[in-house]
C-alpha cells in the first residue's frame, strides 16, 4: 500500500497550506498558537494512530531525507539576497550574530559545567535529551528547515522530537509577547542604558523587474538536487554543498526569484514534516520539567547576552528583539514585532529572518560536533 503514505501526507499538507491562509479568526488563533510545522507533524501521526496504520518503514521516508530534505535546503538558500543583507548595516548583524552564537554555544558550556548534576547526567545523558539540543539550536536559529536537517544528523529519537516541538512552541509563544513588550519600550531602555544610537538603516529596495520564470527556478533546483544525489553519498556532504550552491544562485544568478524560492521552501516544509509524522508514536511522549526550565534559561541568557553586546556597540535597543525575533520567531515574527516599534524596519526584519534561515543548520553542526566531544 505505497499509495497510503502519499495520501496522508499530501491530504495533510493541503490541508494546513490552506488553513494556515485562511481569514477565518478562529482558524488565526490556532496558528498563532500551533504553528503549521507543529500541525503536518501530527495530524499524520493522528490518522495513524486512529487507524492502527503502522507507516514507519515506507519508502517515502528514504526519497524524504534524498531529495525533498535537499530541495529544501537548497531552495531556503536560494532566498537569501545578500545585496539586501548590506542594507541593514554591520550593528544589527553583529547583534544577531551574537545571539546566534549564545544558542550554539550556551548549552555545550553548560554540559561542560555542570557534568554532574542531575540534568546532564540523568535527563540530557541518560535519557537521549542532548539529541534534542541541536533540533532545538535549529528551531531558534534557521527555523524550521535547520530543524529537521539536525533532527536528521544527531538522530534524534521521535519521542524526544516531539517533546522539543512542543517545548519550543510553547517557548516561542511565550517569547513572542514577551519581545513585542520590550520592543515598545525600546527608548527607555535606551535612555537608562544611556544608548544615544539614532542610526537608521538604508531602505530595502524591492526590486520590481520581471523576475526569472517559475519554471527555470524550479528546474534549477531540481538539477542541483539530482545532480548533488548521483555524486554525494554522505549526507553531511549534501547539507554543506547544497547550502553553498543555493546561496551561489540567489546571489549570481541574474534576476532570481528569491519569493518563489521561499516560497517552495515553505511549503517542502510542510511536506517533510508530514513524512516525519507518519513515524510519530504518541504512547512515547514524554514532557520533562528539568529540560523545560533548561531551555528557559537558555532562552533568558541568549537575550541578555544581546543586551550586553548591543550597549558595548551603542546600538538601539530595538535591535534586540527584533534580532531575537529573527532567530527564535523567524519570518513571520519579526517583522510582526518590528512593527510594533518602527514599521519601516520590517523588510530589515525579514532580511535577518532569513539570514537566520541561511545559518541554523551550520550553528547546529558545530553544537553537534561540540557536544560529541564532552558527552
Amino acid at each position: 500500500m505505497e499509495w497510503l503514505p502519499w495520501s496522508i501526507t499530501v491530504f495533510t499538507v493541503v490541508c494546513v497550506y490552506f488553513l494556515d491562509r485562511w481569514e477565518h479568526k478562529w482558524v488565526k488563533s490556532l496558528f498563532d498558537w500551533v504553528p503549521a510545522i507543529l500541525l503536518s507533524y501530527v495530524i499524520p501521526a493522528i490518522i495513524c494512530h486512529v487507524f492502527g496504520f503502522d507507516l514507519s518503514q515506507a519508502n517515502i521516508h528514504n526519497l524524504s531525507r534524498d531529495f525533498f530534505i535537499p530541495l529544501t535546503i537548497v531552495a531556503v538558500m536560494a532566498s537569501l539576497s545578500l545585496g539586501q543583507l548590506k542594507s541593514i548595516g554591520y550593528k544589527p548583524i553583529v547583534v544577531f550574530v551574537a545571539g546566534s552564537l549564545f544558542i550554539a554555544l550556551f548549552p555545550v558550556l553548560f554540559i561542560w559545567g555542570f557534568a554532574d548534576s542531575e540534568l546532564v547526567s540523568t535527563t540530557l545523558a541518560a535519557k537521549g535529551f542532548w539529541k534534542g539540543v541541536p533540533p532545538i539550536v535549529g528551531s531558534w536559529i534557521g527555523g524550521s528547515t535547520s530543524q529537521l536537517v539536525l533532527k536528521e544528523l544527531v538522530e534524534c529519537p521521535e519521542n524526544i522530537f516531539l517533546s522539543v516541538l512542543v517545548m519550543d512552541n510553547i517557548l516561542v509563544n511565550v517569547w513572542t509577547i514577551i519581545m513585542f513588550q520590550t520592543i515598545k519600550k525600546s527608548d527607555g531602555l535606551n535612555r537608562a542604558l544611556r544608548i544615544s544610537d539614532q542610526e537608521i538603516p538604508e531602505r530595502i529596495v524591492d526590486h520590481k523587474e520581471l523576475l526569472l520564470s517559475p519554471w527555470w527556478c524550479m528546474g534549477i533546483l531540481l538539477f542541483v538536487v539530482l545532480v548533488s544525489h548521483l555524486i554525494l553519498d554522505v549526507f553531511v556532504a549534501k547539507v554543506v554543498v547544497l547550502s553553498l550552491i543555493g546561496l551561489l544562485l540567489g546571489n549570481v544568478v541574474p534576476k532570481w526569484n528569491f519569493r518563489l524560492t521561499l516560497k517552495i521552501g515553505g511549503i517542502l516544509i510542510l511536506l517533510v514534516m508530514s513524512i516525519l509524522g507518519l513515524k510519530l508514536q504518541f504512547a512515547l511522549f514524554g514532557f520533562d520539567m528539568s529540560f523545560f526550565g533548561f531551555l528557559v534559561v537558555w532562552l533568558i541568557g541568549h537575550f541578555v547576552f544581546m543586551v550586553l553586546v548591543a550597549k558595548l556597540l551603542n546600538m538601539n535597543m530595538a535591535w534586540v528583539p527584533i534580532a531575537s525575533m529573527a532567530n527564535v520567531g523567524g519570518i513571520a515574527t519579526a517583522p510582526a514585532v518590528t512593527a510594533a516599534y518602527r514599521p519601516n524596519w520590517m523588510p530589515h526584519a525579514i532580511i535577518l529572518a532569513i539570514l537566520s534561515m541561511a545559518t541554523g543548520t551550520f550553528w547546529g553542526m558545530l553544537t553537534i560536533y561540540l557536544l560529541q566531544l564532552i558527552l
